[in-house]
């Protein structure tokens, strides 16, 4: 939220009864918190990319709010924005109030950012999204607070740094083997193998012991995905939102020959 926006609100707020306000009571898309209810947080509704209402455009259009999509192609975003009145500027452009973008920010770009000025990626938030680095900081936490609290993933190895020691494993434990790419998403390069040549060593991967006792319902297998959108890290603040989905295999464990998965709407209680 921009802060002239903020201030701005603040004195529309307490202006006299003959001026048009703006407050949480007379439109959906504000909400005032803190101190006193006097910091305007922006809402965002879902529903106005087909609603098409005028009413959702307000605040954006009055507060000359815009955006811009840099390397991504985030079509619900764009139609999420423009149904709430912003508009959106050049990739090039320094005037916009919010950032999408598909890639992290140099540090130095993150210092030219003003205080009205936001961003869809914290500074290193990779640490957590890449595979590779996901791993390294599990094993960093396994060594400061005990392995037993973080015994949150199976026997992993990086290739090809690790080879060496994942072929010693190897030798004990012949597997199945998952092997998936450091930075990719959506199953993108993921494989099982049963031996090391299988393996190309041309670019960085993580390969895991395959889990071959997973839990399963009626012999399926299955995963559940729920979305949280994080607001600070210090202190952390995260939101959980109410709906996810769930994803069940079309054949029961043991039948590799399809990898279809069905998708499941599911609700977080």
């Amino acid at each position: 939220m921009p802060i002239v926006m903020a201030r701005d609100l603040e004195e529309t707020a307490s202006s006299s009864e003959d001026e048009e306000v703006v407050s949480q009571e007379d439109h959906p898309c504000i909400m005032w918190t803190g101190g006193c209810r006097r910091i305007p947080v922006l809402v965002f509704h879902a529903e106005a990319i087909l609603t098409k209402d005028n009413n959702m455009r307000v605040i954006g259009e009055r507060y000359h709010l815009s955006y811009k999509i840099v390397r991504t192609d985030s079509r619900l975003v764009r139609s999420i924005l423009t149904a709430h009145g912003f508009h959106e500027v050049h990739p090039s452009s320094t005037e916009y109030n919010l950032m999408w973008t598909g890639s992290h920010l140099k540090p130095f770009l993150l210092r030219t950012l003003s205080e009205a000025q936001k961003v869809n990626h914290f500074p290193r938030s990779y640490e957590l999204t890449r595979k590779d680095r996901l791993y390294k900081n599990i094993i960093r936490m396994q060594h400061t607070h005990g392995f037993k609290a973080f015994h949150i993933l199976p026997q992993t190895f990086l290739l090809p740094a690790e080879y060496a020691e994942f072929c010693n494993s190897y030798s004990k434990d012949r597997g199945p083997w998952i092997v998936k790419p450091v930075a990719s998403s959506r199953g993108r390069g993921v494989y099982l193998i049963n031996n090391p040549n299988q393996i190309s060593l041309e670019e960085n991967i993580l390969v895991s012991r395959y889990i071959n006792n997973p839990l399963l319902i009626d012999d399926f297998k299955f995963d559940v995905r729920l979305y949280v959108l994080v607001t600070s890290y210090d202190p952390l603040v995260i939101y959980l939102y109410e709906e996810g989905l769930a994803r069940k295999c079309n054949w029961k464990m043991g039948n590799t020959m399809d990898k279809r998965w069905l998708l499941i709407y599911v609700q977080v209680l």
